[in-house]
C-alpha cells in the first residue's frame, strides 16, 4: 500500500516528515506480501520473506507518537534482517485521535495471529515469532510480550512471542513517566487508563527475553525508562540485554536498526539466535 491509500492521519510534525522523507523509499525496493485482517486500511499486513528464511520472524511496529505513521516505514529495517535469514513483518494498526486505547493494541494483537497463520507459505515458523518496534511501536511491542490476556481469544499459545527486542519504546505512563503530556492516544484523561497502557504493569517473572535499545542521545525520558525496564526485567530473573545505540537520537536509533552491517541488526540476530 502506499500513504494515499489510507485514511487521513495527524500531519507530521518537521520532525516526523523528515523521517518519513529519509525511510520511504525503501518500501518500493524491498520484495513486499501484504494483507489485511480487518476493515480499516491501518488494520493490515507487510511481510517481507527471507533470502534464505531460517524459521524465525521478526514483528515489527511502527512509531509516530500513535498518531501517525505507516506499516511501510518498517521496510528499510527489513534487508538486515532478511540477509541474516530473519523473515520480517510490520504490523499496522488504526492511530489516534480517530482511535483510542486499546484500539492500537488491539489491531497489533491481531496482526500478530494474522502472521502466525500464514507464515508457513512464507518460510517462517509460527513457533519462532519475535516482536520489536521503535518509539510507539517498542512501547506496543513490550505490551505483546508481556501481557498474557490476548492470544487465547485469538487462538495464539501463551508463549507465541519468543522475544521482544523493543527500540526507544516508551514503558511507564502517567505520573513519573517523565512525559511532558498526556499522549492522545490515551484519550480522556479522566479514563485512567495509563496503568494497563503502561508495560510496566504487566512485568512478570515468566516474560519472554528482551533486547532493550536506545539512542545514546535519545530524548532522557526514554533513556531513563529504557534503562529502568532493563532493570526491573533482570530484577525478575527475565533474561535481558541492552543495547546503547552510540551517538544515536531518537530518529537515530530507528536509522541505525536498518544497517545491513550496523551494531543493532547484529545484536537483534545474535539475541534471536540464542533463544
Amino acid at each position: 500500500m502506499k500513504p494515499e491509500d489510507y485514511p487521513a492521519q495527524e500531519p507530521f510534525t518537521s520532525i516526523g516528515a523528515a523521517y518519513h522523507a529519509r525511510i520511504m523509499p525503501a518500501a518500493a525496493s524491498v520484495p513486499t506480501v501484504e494483507w489485511q485482517h480487518g476493515a480499516d486500511p491501518y488494520q493490515s499486513v507487510a511481510l517481507y520473506p527471507a533470502q534464505a528464511p531460517r524459521g524465525d520472524t521478526l514483528l515489527l511496529i511502527h512509531g509516530g507518537g500513535w498518531t501517525s505513521g505507516y506499516k511501510e516505514w518498517m521496510a528499510f529495517m527489513a534487508p538486515a534482517l532478511t540477509a541474516r535469514g530473519i523473515t520480517v513483518a510490520s504490523l499496522g494498526y488504526r492511530l489516534a485521535p480517530a482511535h483510542v486505547w486499546p484500539a492500537c493494541f488491539d489491531d497489533v494483537a491481531a496482526g500478530v495471529a494474522a502472521v502466525a497463520a500464514r507464515l508457513a507459505a512464507h518460510g517462517g515458523d509460527p513457533a519462532r515469532l519475535f516482536v520489536g518496534g521503535h518509539s510507539a511501536g517498542g512501547h506496543l511491542a513490550a505490551l505483546l510480550a508481556l501481557r498474557t490476556d490476548w492470544q487465547a481469544a485469538r487462538g495464539l499459545s501463551p508463549d507465541v512471542v519468543k522475544g521482544a527486542l523493543p527500540i526507544s519504546g516508551t514503558y511507564r505512563f502517567g505520573e513519573g513517566s517523565g512525559l511532558s503530556m498526556r499522549p492522545r492516544f490515551l484519550g480522556d484523561g479522566a479514563l485512567g487508563n495509563e496503568k494497563p497502557a503502561s508495560p510496566v504493569t504487566w512485568l512478570h517473572a515468566k516474560a519472554p527475553p528482551f533486547l532493550v535499545a536506545w539512542g545514546e542521545q535519545d530524548f532522557p525520558h526514554l533513556r531513563t525508562q529504557a534503562q529502568e525496564f532493563a532493570r526491573d526485567l533482570a530484577r525478575l530473573g527475565v533474561k535481558v540485554e541492552t543495547c546503547e545505540l552510540s551517538g544515536a537520537d531518537h530518529l537515530g536509533a530507528s536509522y541505525a536498526s536498518g544497517e545491513v552491517d550496523g551494531v543493532w541488526a547484529g545484536a537483534a540476530d545474535a539475541f534471536i539466535r540464542k533463544i
